[in-house]
């Protein structure tokens, strides 16, 4: 029997106590083993819970038990959460986590620590909740090089894309309704302002280079800026307006960023909405791949912790190799990439086109007063310099 312990009993932790217990029997056919829960470290208590008998609040009974074998880790942040990782690596214990702030920051230094030490770190689940994309990238794709990684990583701002876009609500009204509805915090920035994607879109372009790239050096731009008004000139263009983290290999480098782009109704990640998320991969060889799903919520997400969990017991004796080296990729100038912007401005039409020569013009149904239209392809540099000329933009989006 192995024993692991999971750390942290909330809506994660609680949702892979569930697995272990419900799918007991598959999980003992597909590993050889069975599986149980010895430990569940949390700082409250749980009266009356099934599983009352297993928490404990010292983390030093889990690290000093020989019994426990593995160490899931549930509990978010970075701390702390890292020390309890390597403690557990250096006790000689595996370590499965869903924390993608974790793995955004530590995951070299705790990938080659376990390495050091015939162990395994996994972290499925850090990327997508339930949607399997870390696991293709490390081995079913390792023949390919990545060119392009572009996903909606997070199923809050999706959503409220989703119903600003069906509705034609605006920013503030539909995050009250997310906030409602359970689907964003209390304290939604790290959603809105696109710091929970770009800490998705360094892990994954970080397996993509094999080595470290660091969350704080992606340009990143959230949604907050996104208006009823965007919308009814995205629908007016047939497309729709998506918060993305994307990923692009540029020379021997990735050029990453997160933002939102305005996508047209042939790009793959156009129809993905609501809570869905969504990754699309461009391999050299294998060419466009989509990996689509619940991106998050208790048991999609415990289920891919689950799925760490079985694989480690499959290599208790062997370490799973993952190419992610601590060597610090220097990410290339995200003002280099070519795209076509859309613009509104308070300037008239022979102000714009003085400015970025010829564009197309866009209207939409009950907006006056302002000037819209879409570039056409240029850098980010050459968007600023004739932004700056025109003098006055009220938005500016990417389309892709």
């Amino acid at each position: 029997m192995v024993k692991i312990a999971v750390l942290g009993y909330g809506t994660i932790g609680s949702g892979v106590v569930e697995v272990v217990e419900r799918n007991r029997d598959v999980l003992t056919k597909k590993a050889g083993e069975e599986i149980s829960v010895k430990y569940i470290l949390d700082l409250r208590d749980f009266p009356g819970d099934p599983h009352e008998q297993k928490i404990v609040h010292d983390y030093g009974i889990i690290k000093n038990d020989p019994e426990v074998s593995i160490v899931v880790e549930a509990m978010g942040g970075v701390e702390p959460a890292f020390t309890f990782a390597r403690d557990a690596i250096l006790a000689g214990k595996h370590f499965a986590t869903s924390n993608k702030a974790l793995i955004a920051k530590h995951g070299a230094e705790l990938i080659a620590l376990a390495k050091e030490r015939n162990l395994n770190c996994l972290f499925e689940a850090s990327v997508g909740g339930g949607i399997p994309i870390i696991r293709p990238l490390n081995s079913c794709l390792t023949a390919d090089v990545i060119e392009e990684i572009s996903g909606i990583l997070n199923g809050t701002t999706n959503y409220m894309m989703t119903e600003m876009s069906e509705m034609g609500s605006e920013f503030d009204d539909v995050l009250k309704d997310a906030q409602q509805k359970g689907y964003a915090e209390a304290d939604p920035t790290a959603d809105i302002e696109g710091y929970d994607a770009c800490r998705k879109i360094a892990i994954l372009t970080s397996l993509a280079a094999g080595k470290q790239v660091d969350f704080e050096d992606i340009y990143t731009e959230g949604i907050t800026r996104i208006t009823a008004t965007d919308i009814k000139y995205a629908k007016a263009l047939g497309r729709r307006i998506k918060l993305l983290g994307c990923s692009y290999r540029t020379g021997d480098s990735y050029c990453a960023m997160v933002a939102p782009y305005m996508l047209e109704d042939s790009h793959p990640l156009y129809n993905v909405n609501g809570v869905f998320n969504a990754i699309f991969v461009k391999g050299n060889m294998l060419g466009d791949s989509m990996f689509y799903g619940s991106g998050a919520g208790k048991l999609p997400t415990a289920s891919a912790v689950v799925a760490d969990v079985v694989d480690i017991v499959r290599h208790k004796d062997k370490h799973i190799t993952v190419q992610w080296d601590q060597e610090k990729l220097e990410l290339a100038d995200h003002k280099k990439l070519v795209n076509r912007y859309f613009v509104r401005t308070a300037a008239g039409q022979a102000a714009v086109e003085a400015a970025f020569g010829a564009v197309e013009y866009v209207t939409a149904e009950g907006v006056t007063g302002e000037t819209a239209f879409v570039t056409g392809e240029m850098d980010e540099y050459a968007y600023d310099a004739a932004a700056e000329k025109l003098g006055s933009v009220l938005q500016r989006i990417r389309v892709k």
